[in-house]
């Protein structure tokens, strides 16, 4: 999942309107034209000056060589990455990418030290290239957030012509219209057949249930919408109607005419290193990987969990010692809260965690059944007042959910996975929310770095179900890392 994982409404600044009154003489789907030159700068700079100043302070051979060496090794790394093509620069802000390309960037230099015979020493080496890591990982978020400020302002976007039945492009552009992590704004829809369509979405053309004999003719409706609305790409949603041999005479004629054409299939909340495209007897397929269950992977992830889990109980056990204090002595009960929460495969367990209710909490929570915030199994109050005021900063600060280490060393739950459970919610759950006890529950997730308690029930699972499909040890690593700013800036914590 490219970009990061956040899931909200879509301004109306990024609407098909908005889009429609871009200036004339900005090209569709431009973004601006300094992303490139300075991402170049920023990795040619960031790599040869480091090195040339450290090797040359440490008495290194030949600093001004091994930092030209070093510069156009990442430069060249990141362009055969493909890092640098105006449909890969400023989409993503992820930091695995960029540490995956610097390890590449050791490994080739590791190689030329050998090769060449060199005598620099590997420690000095690996501290002057440290700063390239840090400084392309800046350089990306700052370009990832540049370009989301002006897709706001329906700038750097790609305008979007929809193809198919009319129900089937009602769900893509609703399914599209509900994200902001994406270019793709819908401009008009081409619909299969005479079934009405969404007053919201805007009719260019409508072709036939079955396609004309005249050669051409769906092609020719499909540019001249094309072309009266200024779109960069033509997206096909699936279904009955567009048969393959009618599909590939309409890609014929778009290609021919320099119009990108894309297939919706219908997938959602797959992720692309999950999609695989094969063939057989002439027919494209998407060969769609399973969810990693066996293996290496969730080995690793059972490990890293225990090992960071006693680690951590062990340096914060001085924290832990004072929030136990502050709970004891402001208010009265005892330190720690024990809720049943439903585990991997719905086995039940109990969950630790420091109390920040008041005693008899759970017995008010009927009461205010009325009060309750969001809009789904989950019960969420911005100002709950059952909650204690040492509560409210333990709760800010995600603190209250330390103890939950003890869970993750027991093999109860994870350090990242779906929010754990109450059973009364579980007990609502549909057949597909069901699916969220496919694995572990987790400390944090991609509900605690996409906004918390703030999300709506549907979000909370898409984001969740999400998880479960599409995890791999390193989107693990990911949520980690990005766990410690949305604890720091307590968005929808309460």
């Amino acid at each position: 999942m490219p970009g990061g994982y956040m899931w909200h409404v879509q301004s109306p600044e990024t609407s098909a309107s908005a889009v429609s009154r871009l200036p004339r003489g900005l090209p569709p789907g431009s973004k601006p034209r300094w992303y490139q030159p300075v991402a170049l700068f920023v990795d040619l700079a960031g790599t040869a000056v480091p090195v040339a100043l450290l090797f040359r302070h440490d008495g290194q051979p030949h600093p001004l060589i091994g930092a030209a060496v070093a510069a156009l090794a990442w430069l060249l790394v990141q362009a055969f990455r493909q890092r640098y093509t105006r449909r890969a620069i400023g989409e993503s802000r992820g930091a695995l990418p960029v540490l995956h390309d610097w390890l590449i960037l050791l490994g080739v230099l590791a190689f030329v030290y050998v090769a060449v015979d060199l005598h620099h020493s590997q420690l000095v080496s690996l501290g002057a290239l440290l700063p390239a890591l840090v400084l392309t990982l800046a350089c990306r978020k700052l370009t990832f957030r540049h370009l989301a400020k002006t897709r706001r302002a329906a700038q750097g976007v790609v305008r979007v012509l929809l193809l198919g039945e009319p129900s089937a492009v009602e769900s893509v552009a609703g399914h599209l219209a509900g994200h902001t992590n994406h270019p793709y704004v819908v401009v008009g829809v081409v619909a299969l057949g005479s079934a009405p369509l969404d007053a919201g979405l805007r009719l260019a053309a409508r072709l036939p249930d079955e396609a004309e004999t005249t050669p051409g003719a769906d092609t020719t409706l499909v540019l001249a919408a094309s072309t009266e609305l200024r779109v960069d790409l033509v997206l096909v949603a699936a279904g009955r109607v567009m048969s393959g041999a009618r599909l590939r005479r309409l890609s014929w004629g778009l290609h021919d005419a320099g119009l990108e054409l894309a297939v919706a299939p219908g997938l959602v909340e797959v992720a692309p290193k999950r999609v695989e495209t094969t063939s057989a007897a002439g027919m494209a397929l998407l060969r769609i990987a399973p969810p990693v269950r066996r293996g290496m992977q969730p080995v690793l992830k059972t490990v890293l969990d225990r090992v960071l889990a006693v680690l951590g109980i062990a340096v914060v056990s001085p924290l832990l010692l004072a929030i136990a204090l502050a709970v004891k002595l402001t208010s009265r009960g005892p330190v720690f809260y024990r809720s049943e929460r439903v585990g991997q495969n719905g086995v039940p367990f109990m969950m630790w965690k420091f109390r920040s209710m008041k005693v008899g909490a759970d017995a008010m929570k009927a009461e205010l059944a009325s009060e309750n915030e969001n809009d789904g199994a989950m019960f969420k109050m911005r100002r709950d007042p059952r909650v204690t005021r040492v509560g409210r900063l333990l709760r800010r600060t995600s603190l209250d959910e330390l103890p939950q280490l003890l869970n993750v060393v027991s093999g109860q739950m994870s350090l990242v996975g779906p929010r754990p459970p109450l059973p009364d919610e579980v007990a609502t759950y549909s057949e597909t929310e069901r699916r969220r006890l496919a694995v572990r529950p987790g400390m944090t997730g991609l509900w605690q770095i996409s906004g918390r308690s703030d999300l709506s029930w549907d979000e909370t699972v898409a984001l969740d179900l999400s998880y479960v499909d599409n995890w791999s040890f390193t989107s693990d690593v990911d949520v980690m890392a990005r766990t410690l700013r949305a604890v720091v800036d307590g968005r929808g914590a309460y």
